[in-house]
Formats: C-alpha cells, sequence, structure tokens
C-alpha cells in the first residue's frame, strides 16, 4: 500500500502549528504497514544543511498557471530515525523567498496561487517519481486542491484512475476562500468544480468545500470535533455541506511522538525526570521561574499557556478576569504570538503584576522547559479540534485546565471522576474558566489527589499506536471498497 501524504508544514523541517507535528509523527508509525511519501513545500526556513536536504538530478519542471509558466524543482531527505522519503516542493517565487511558514500580511490572491501551485507540483512529480499511491492524503485548505486536480484535470488519467482521496480537516475555520478567477489561474476544469456540489460557496470558491465534495473520505482530527463540526456553533458555515456527507466523515483523535516529547530524554530541560521521579520535575520548575523573573516558592503552584495567540485560543476569557489572576495565589507563564491585540495583552500583564509573565514569540526549546516546569496547564479554547498541547501537558506531568470542546473534552478526564487527569469547564466565559482555576489550585493544596492526578495523567497513552491503526483500517477499507 502506497500513502502520498501532502501538507504545508511538516516536523522537524517546518512548524507553524499542530498539522506539522501530526504530518511529523502519524507517517512514522504507519511504515512498517505502507510505503510512505511525504510533499511539502520547501520554505525558506527550512534549514537544508541540517536536514540534509539535496536537490534530485534532473528535478527542474516548468509548469504553467494563468498564462506565466513557473519553475519547480524538487528536493529530498529522509523524516528522521525512519525510511521515509520527503520530498520538497522548491519555487522561488512562492516559498523559498519566505522566512516563515506562513507570511504575515501576504495578498490573499497570492496565498492561494502559492497553493494551486504546491499541489500541482506535488502531483506532478508524483507521476515523474512513478510513486503511484493508493491514497492521497491532503491536509487542509493549502492542499485542499489536490482532490478537485483528480477529479477534474486528471479524470481521464490512467495513473491516477485507482487512486483514493483522503482529506483530513485540521481545522474548520481556515477554509481557503477566493474569488472564481482563481481557477482560470489553477487552469483547472470550471465547469467540472465550479457549482454547488463541488467549489462553488456563495458566489466564492471555496477549496475546503471542493475537497469535501470531492474526497472519497473525509478526516477529522478528533470524534467530538466531528460531531460538532455538523451544527451551526463549530459548522463555520461548511455544517450544511458536510451533513451531506456524513457516511464519510471520520473523526480519529490525534497522537503526539512519544519519542519526541519525552520528559526522561528531553535535552531541553534541566532535570529529566519520570512517573517514577517525579521530584526532579520541581527543579525544571525553578529553572522555568527563573528564566521569567519569578521567585521560586515552594508550595505556589505554576499555571502556564503556551498557544497560538487567536480568538480560537479563548483569550479573550483572561481579559475577562485578569485582575483575578493578577490577585490569586499562583504563578502563570505565558508564551505564544499571533493577534497584537493579544500579544499587547500579555505584554501589559507581564509589566503590571507580580505573578503573571510573557514570551511573545516561539521557542521549542522554551515550550519544554514550560511544560515540564508548569504544575497546571490552561487551555480555555472556544473550540478545539483536537488539541496537541493538553497532550504533551499530561506527558511531562502539568495538570490540563480545558473549556470541555472538541479533542479537549475527548482527551481530559474532568476532576473529581476517577483516573481524574485535568479540570474542565463549560460555559463560555472568564467566570467558569476562574472557577476552574480555583478549583485547580484548592486540589494543588491536597497533595495526595494532586500527586494521584499528575501519575493518571502521565499514565494516559496518546502515542500514536492505537490512532495510526485506525488510519491504516480507514485506508485499506478505503482501498477494497
Amino acid at each position: 500500500m502506497k500513502i502520498l501524504f501532502a501538507a504545508a508544514e511538516v516536523s522537524p523541517f517546518s512548524k507553524a502549528g499542530g498539522l506539522s507535528d501530526v504530518v511529523g509523527s502519524l507517517p512514522k508509525a504507519l511504515e512498517k504497514d505502507a510505503e510512505i511519501a511525504i510533499f511539502t513545500p520547501l520554505h525558506g526556513c527550512i534549514d537544508q544543511k541540517k536536514w540534509g536536504i539535496k536537490e534530485l538530478e534532473n528535478s527542474e519542471m516548468w509548469i504553467t498557471f494563468g498564462n506565466a509558466p513557473h519553475k519547480f524543482k524538487l528536493f529530498m531527505t529522509k523524516l528522521p530515525n525512519t525510511d521515509i522519503n520527503v520530498f520538497f516542493v522548491q519555487n522561488d517565487w512562492y516559498f523559498s523567498c519566505f522566512q516563515e511558514v506562513y507570511p504575515r500580511w501576504l495578498d490573499p490572491r497570492y496565498e492561494h496561487e502559492r497553493y494551486v501551485a504546491f499541489s500541482l507540483a506535488t502531483l506532478e512529480y508524483a507521476k515523474q517519481l512513478n510513486f503511484k499511491a493508493d491514497v492521497i492524503h491532503s491536509n487542509d485548505w493549502h492542499t485542499a486542491m489536490i482532490p478537485l486536480y483528480i477529479k477534474a484535470n486528471y479524470k481521464f488519467d490512467e495513473f491516477w484512475k485507482d487512486t483514493k482521496n483522503v482529506f483530513e480537516i485540521h481545522n474548520l475555520a481556515y477554509q481557503g476562500v477566493w474569488f472564481e478567477n482563481i481557477l482560470d489561474f489553477a487552469n483547472m476544469r470550471k465547469d467540472i468544480v465550479y457549482n454547488e456540489w463541488g467549489c462553488e460557496h456563495y458566489g466564492r470558491v471555496n477549496w475546503m468545500k471542493g475537497a469535501i465534495n470531492y474526497s472519497d473520505k473525509v478526516l477529522v482530527v478528533s470524534p467530538k470535533y466531528a460531531e460538532e463540526i455538523l451544527g451551526d456553533e463549530f459548522g463555520e458555515g461548511m455544517d450544511y455541506t458536510l451533513r451531506g456527507h456524513t457516511g464519510k466523515i471520520s473523526g480519529i483523535l490525534n497522537g503526539i511522538d512519544y519519542d519526541v516529547f519525552n520528559p526522561k530524554t528531553d535535552k531541553t530541560l534541566v532535570k529529566n525526570f519520570d512517573i517514577k521521579s517525579l521530584k526532579y520535575k520541581e527543579e525544571n520548575k525553578k529553572a522555568i521561574l527563573k528564566e521569567f523573573g519569578l521567585e521560586y516558592k515552594k508550595d505556589r503552584p505554576l499555571i502556564a499557556l503556551i498557544s497560538r495567540l487567536v480568538d480560537q485560543k479563548g483569550l479573550d476569557l483572561i481579559r475577562q478576569v485578569e485582575h483575578d489572576l493578577m490577585n490569586m495565589d499562583a504563578d502563570f507563564i505565558f508564551l505564544g504570538s499571533g493577534d497584537k491585540e493579544y500579544e499587547n495583552l500579555f505584554i501589559w500583564l507581564s509589566n503590571n503584576t507580580t505573578n503573571i509573565r510573557t514570551y511573545v514569540g516561539y521557542r521549542g526549546d522554551l515550550a519544554n522547559l514550560i511544560y515540564a516546569g508548569s504544575d497546571f496547564f490552561l487551555m480555555p479554547s472556544r473550540f478545539e479540534p483536537c488539541g496537541l498541547s493538553q497532550l504533551i501537558a499530561m506527558r511531562y506531568g502539568s495538570l490540563p485546565i480545558v473549556r470541555a470542546t472538541g479533542g479537549l473534552d475527548n482527551t481530559v478526564v474532568g476532576y473529581p471522576l476517577d483516573n481524574s487527569t485535568g479540570f474542565k469547564f463549560w460555559g463560555y466565559n472568564g467566570w467558569a474558566m476562574k472557577e476552574a482555576i480555583e478549583c485547580a489550585l484548592a486540589v494543588y493544596k491536597d497533595k495526595y489527589t494532586f500527586n494521584a492526578m499528575r501519575e493518571s495523567a502521565m499514565k494516559a497513552d496518546f502515542s500514536w499506536k492505537k490512532s495510526a491503526q485506525e488510519y491504516l483500517n480507514l485506508y485499506k477499507n478505503l482501498i477494497n471498497c
């Protein structure tokens, strides 16, 4: 069985969000049962020397978009610690010129052109390499064009005749919407795809809608989110389309790579630990408090938040109760970047409180130290398709405080249930969040309960083993149907 993964980002080469972690770790868990190729853009931020990325011989290819030819080249390396080939589509005009995966302030038309070009180049290079995939697994709107190209331009192409398309929605909020003329740029068969059962959505091209309609299977990154998106609240205007395809929608919970996120071997920590040596976790707490200029007090809890600073993440709830937080008997450390209003809010809190500190930006080593040093991990998301941060936090013995939505509800067992691994609140308001935090602080004083919860969290298995088998079964059923 041959599986082709296409994604805008792949860890450890390029990373902006959870998509990168999924595409960089799921194929590892599938490697024994399938031949896998991963295609991703060669972003300018990717360190080619570090990862041994080399250009393939005679890889130069010209593809026409609109009326203009564009030059592409193909580079390759192995996914670390695997025999999986990762192919990097290089183009100076669209990808190599940026030092970010998703550059800010891009013209939306240009952003669409980038991923149209990448998607078609991926299909053409797969043909050139004779990688005749049984399944193409596309991810989010950046590669949603692939099922449409297969349905339209490659409709009578023998090479792709038996290939099945799986489209995975990691976040329904980002659908890829632009004007009809983007289809002229894509040289896509408008007579086939631009209609209400294709990619037309309220007079615009909606790439995600097209992928939902033309894929053989639609995946969502948690069972709860698969239910939520069928309704108006979380459907993002796509709920009626999704309800028409309930038979091909499945929710499979994401996992994390336990070789990468392992407090026993993580080199970024000041002191490694595991469930049998939790006392050493405190050394990481001392280190991260010192890093942020906070005083270490033995019985004072530390609450962390690591997130993209966007509306989805529920950060407006922090604004609602900011004065309560600054007067709590606890310290807070926030890390992330995103919308200026939230960056400014967190900077203000950092500069005007004695117990809240912020790092605006992202550093993987610092993030891991925060996971390891914190007692609690705050995720007040308005919606959360799956969420990986709460899984990493539990792995490092930090108890999640989450709003019970999407994957957060699927993965966290709320106090005071048996084998509780964290704390939940349901109402989307700052006061509900504050009560959940106060509950966590009360449990912190009860060391027997707190330590039992911490052990339950660290014992919880969110490795890829179970989820990968679900993916594998889905692929096999799709191929054999």
